[in-house]
């Protein structure tokens, strides 16, 4: 799927704006989610059989901001689901603290409710701790894990906020976060968000300005505070289920270095680059890439 793909402005749910054009996006559901609230998925039925892949989005980013580039791609091999997390997009609202821990109880609850067994979690950025709490929390869920552009420690946690949060908001430019994001003093923030993230036409910028402005910032932040928080480096040797790290080797947010902890410390971890930075989900090189580190970890699946 390219990245200046074909818009469309049907809207994938009642609460679309009318006339908001999208990528090409596969169509999303509510999903009500015992006990924990309502959330929401959009889904590839994938080939009869295939396995499931749940994907994990990113601080500031929704399901379809996050991985649009990778549903044609993976949905040829894989049933696909894409949650938004607590606060994100229509994720579930709680005046409870935002908690990694809660984000990776829903997406157990969704894979019950949805009646599957087990999944391929594939966490981005703040997927990744998700991804592994996932694991860590309901190991009978999770059959194996791609972990992308993150890490089982985020130091400085401020930096890795300050430059997501900057980059996703520049690509949606009519925020209000986009526009404080483009009048931040600090050269080297505003040097990690790719040429053409901030050239974006501006069907994209109007498509990711209404998927951000769907987001509960008070839940946004205290999200980004349990980043900055989250260390996993005494028990991430312990996963055992296949999986992949894929490192994005030119990441200022999480250096290589940190990702690349993953697959040291991971005994089943092998190693996957591509040569980009941290809002690489927003390019159509991404989808190639995902799908690899996919596949591999399902060929070693039982």
């Amino acid at each position: 799927m390219s990245l200046l793909a074909p818009f469309r402005s049907k809207p994938d749910d009642d609460e679309d704006e009318p006339g908001t054009p999208q990528p090409n996006l596969p169509m999303g559901r509510r999903v009500v989610l015992p006990g924990r609230g309502t959330t929401f998925v959009r889904e590839v039925e994938g080939p009869p059989g295939a396995p499931t892949v749940v994907l994990l989005h990113g601080l500031v980013a929704s399901g379809g901001l996050n991985w649009f580039q990778v549903f044609g791609p993976l949905g040829r091999h894989f049933r696909v689901l894409a949650i938004d997390h607590r606060g994100h997009g229509r994720g579930i609202r709680s005046r409870k603290r935002f908690t990694l821990a809660d984000c990776a109880d829903d997406v157990a609850a969704l894979l019950d409710v949805e009646g599957i067994d087990s999944a391929i979690a594939v966490g981005y950025s703040m997927g990744g701790p998700i991804a592994q709490l996932l694991w860590r929390r309901h190991p009978d869920k999770v059959s194996g894990l791609v972990l992308c552009a993150t890490s089982d420690r985020f130091v400085p946690g401020r930096r890795e906020q300050v430059i997501f949060v900057s980059a996703m908001a520049a690509a949606a430019g009519s925020t209000r976060v986009g526009q404080l994001a483009t009048r931040l003093p600090i050269g080297w923030v505003q040097s990690q968000i790719p040429p053409g993230v901030r050239a974006r036409p501006e069907s994209f910028r109007r498509w990711a300005s209404a998927e951000m402005r769907r987001h509960d910032w008070r839940m946004v932040a205290e999200a980004a505070a349990a980043i900055g928080t989250y260390n996993a480096s005494g028990w991430i040797g312990r996963v055992d289920v296949p999986t992949a790290v894929l490192v994005t080797t030119d990441d200022k947010a999480i250096v290589p270095t940190e990702q690349a902890r993953l697959v040291v410390g991971i005994p089943t971890a092998t190693l996957h680059r591509i040569a980009d930075g941290h809002v690489v989900c927003a390019r159509s090189l991404f989808g190639p890439a995902l799908t690899a580190a996919v596949r591999d970890v399902a060929d070693r699946l039982p």
